[in-house]
């Protein structure tokens, strides 16, 4: 199977890349931003056509939350458009499409987990501009998998496990949000759920969750954190309020995972045991 891995050398892409050496009968590709920047329309047929994959696995995305308040247009061509323009691709070449979503999606007033037939109403641009790429994903008939993660976290890039673990070095008090619920995500077992999916026997198109198991604030994650990586600093939880940013956030997006685990089969770490094997490779 050849395969075409967009967004390379961020979190999700560089731990996919470490699972190839896993897949010897296959045929990976991975492209970066600068190889296919999802901001350049026409650019994205012509790799496509170069590539000529059966699965395409879009993990390239514009994910600066905040950022994406003051660059909606950017963030609407590379998480929108240019997902139009790959599933259009995908549909016509009879290919098939991995595509990773977000929790942010949804407005968060929610009090239990939320399932893939939950209504989708974003707060935010970035959660829009995502919302967005899933609609057209599914208008254009392309056989596509599209995952909604969320807090996602890795060895790789900027998160907010290795922001944490700087900040207590350096100092001695922080304050974390405590009234934001969810899950955060090891990426590493996202690559390999997605790994799981693309070599099924039984391929279902879809909407699916995924995220590691548990439900927890930021705060609780920090404090996880502080305790894993054996650092010595108060934490104090502060609500939302305290904490003003650009985009607004879903107060909970915790995603329930049934769906993905009965249809491929795919085992979820709890989010401790990963956060522990995270911490321990940094």
């Amino acid at each position: 199977m050849k395969i075409l891995v967009t967004g390379a050398n961020g979190q999700l892409g560089s731990e996919l890349r470490n699972l190839v050496k896993n897949h010897p009968q296959d045929d990976f590709s991975f492209v970066t931003r600068e190889e296919v920047p999802l901001d350049d329309l026409a650019k994205i047929n012509q790799i496509l056509d170069q590539y000529n994959p059966d699965l395409v696995i879009n993990a390239g995305a514009y994910t600066a939350v905040d950022k994406a308040e003051s660059e909606p247009e950017l963030a609407d061509m590379v998480n929108h458009l240019a997902v139009a323009k790959i599933a259009d691709w995908v549909k016509i070449h009879d290919a098939k499409l991995i595509h990773i979503s977000t929790d942010y999606v949804f407005q968060g007033n929610s009090s239990v987990a939320l399932t893939e037939s939950e209504k989708t109403n974003p707060i935010n641009v970035y959660g829009l501009t995502k919302q967005k790429g899933e609609q057209a994903i599914v208008k254009s008939g392309a056989d596509a998998v599209i995952i909604r993660t969320a807090w996602v976290y890795s060895i790789y890039g900027s998160n907010f496990v290795k922001t944490m673990i700087r900040l207590m070095t350096e100092r001695n008090e922080i304050s974390v949000i405590s009234d934001q619920i969810g899950s955060p995500t090891y990426a590493h077992d996202l690559a390999s759920a997605i790994m799981t999916i693309a070599h099924s026997e039984k391929w279902n198109s879809g909407i699916y969750h995924y995220s590691n198991e548990g439900q927890i604030s930021w705060y609780d994650f920090a404090v996880a954190i502080r305790e894993i990586a054996n650092l010595d600093c108060e934490i104090n939880p502060i609500p939302t309020e305290q904490y003003p940013t650009p985009a607004k956030r879903p107060k909970y997006s915790l995603l329930d995972k049934t769906k993905i685990k009965d249809t491929f089969a795919v085992e979820i770490p709890k989010w401790e045991e990963s956060l522990r094997v995270m911490v321990g490779k940094l």
